[in-house]
């Protein structure tokens, strides 16, 4: 995606598009890190089941239906359209790198003290539900809490593998550009609304402007499938500041159109193992690249296991799981000059 900044103003959708600089010291560049937010994701997928357009409207179609006997409610009316800004409680940004839902929602049921203030800050219309919440923060955010379980189980978890596998792989991709370039770098191509401006970033935002000096916390970069075409970020205090942004490659996500691997490739490496690295545009975890290859995942692996040996893949731990990424020689069988 290009680094290129939007001017400030109207952004095609009504709303007006601010500035916020963030402002880094050698403290704030050694403390930033990623982490994956399975939170995150269902508060943002709710605009898309609201408003299903873009890349994820495949998705929005599928779940749609998934959704038709789960009560929700209480989640959509904070998700409102459009979605100008969210309260901070529905989903505290992520204490650690691979959180599941459930150390996620622990940390939101904790934050029981900041639903009234927070209600009172963000304004709009109550209703009932909300209403409801903000009378009892506790009980209303055990109801919150339930809700956010069946709707992911409808409509996140079936498709959580190939989501994490995603975001994990832009993980991934940003690890090894801070690596090689630094985190300048590394923020540089991160999305069009984030830009550097002298040695501050500047992020498109649609409700606050200023400078925001990070104080030594750092910055908590979380890729997000349901951001997309936006970024979202927390900039206030207790949280570390925040940046959700797309991941790269979340153009192609729900699509899976079958690439064929070159005959003559396939006949050296045999056709297993010419499709697996096929599949690999984005790095894939061993059972997603099972599923579509339609192989057991020990079969999997063992092909896998042979590809990396000869030098044509690479395998990377990310928490509890491998990702395997073609290498540059692969790159070059694939797409012969």
């Amino acid at each position: 995606m290009s680094g290129k900044m939007p001017p400030p103003g109207d952004n095609g959708d009504g709303l007006r598009r601010e500035l916020i600089d963030l402002t880094f010291t050698v403290q704030d560049i050694a403390n930033t890190r990623f982490a994956i937010s399975p939170l995150w994701e269902v508060v943002a997928s709710v605009r898309v089941v609201k408003e299903p357009v873009g890349v994820n409207r495949p998705w929005a179609e599928q779940v749609r239906r998934r959704l038709a006997g789960v009560d929700w409610r209480l989640l959509s009316d904070l998700v409102p359209m459009p979605t100008i800004s969210l309260v901070c409680f529905i989903a505290p940004p992520p204490t650690t790198s691979l959180p599941d839902l459930e150390l996620e929602l622990a940390g939101m049921l904790s934050r029981a003290g900041d639903v009234r203030a927070e209600l009172d800050a963000w304004g709009g219309a109550r209703t009932p539900r909300l209403r409801a919440l903000y009378d009892d923060p506790a009980g209303g955010l055990e109801r919150l809490a339930d809700q956010v379980r069946a709707y992911w189980a409808a409509a996140i978890e079936p498709y959580w593998p190939r989501i994490r596998t995603l975001m994990e792989g832009d993980l991934l991709y940003r690890a090894r550009i801070l690596a090689e370039g630094g985190v300048h770098r590394m923020l540089a191509d991160l999305d069009a609304n984030v830009s550097w401006q002298g040695e501050r970033l500047r992020l498109a935002h649609r409700l606050c402007d200023g400078v925001r000096p990070l104080d030594g916390r750092g910055l908590l970069l979380v890729p997000s499938v349901f951001a997309w075409p936006r970024i979202f970020s927390i900039t206030v205090p207790p949280f570390q500041p925040t940046l959700r942004y797309p991941p790269r490659g979340v153009a192609t996500l729900w699509e899976r159109e079958r690439r064929d691997p070159p005959a003559a490739l396939a006949a050296v490496l045999g056709p297993t193992r010419a499709r697996l690295l096929a599949e690999l545009d984005q790095p894939a975890s061993t059972k997603d690249l099972a599923l579509r290859a339609g192989l057991s995942e020990p079969g999997a692996n063992q092909h896998l296991t042979a590809l990396r040996r000869a030098g044509l893949c690479s395998s990377h731990r990310t928490g509890r799981y491998v990702l395997y990424a073609r290498t540059a020689v692969a790159e070059i069988l694939l797409n012969p000059p």
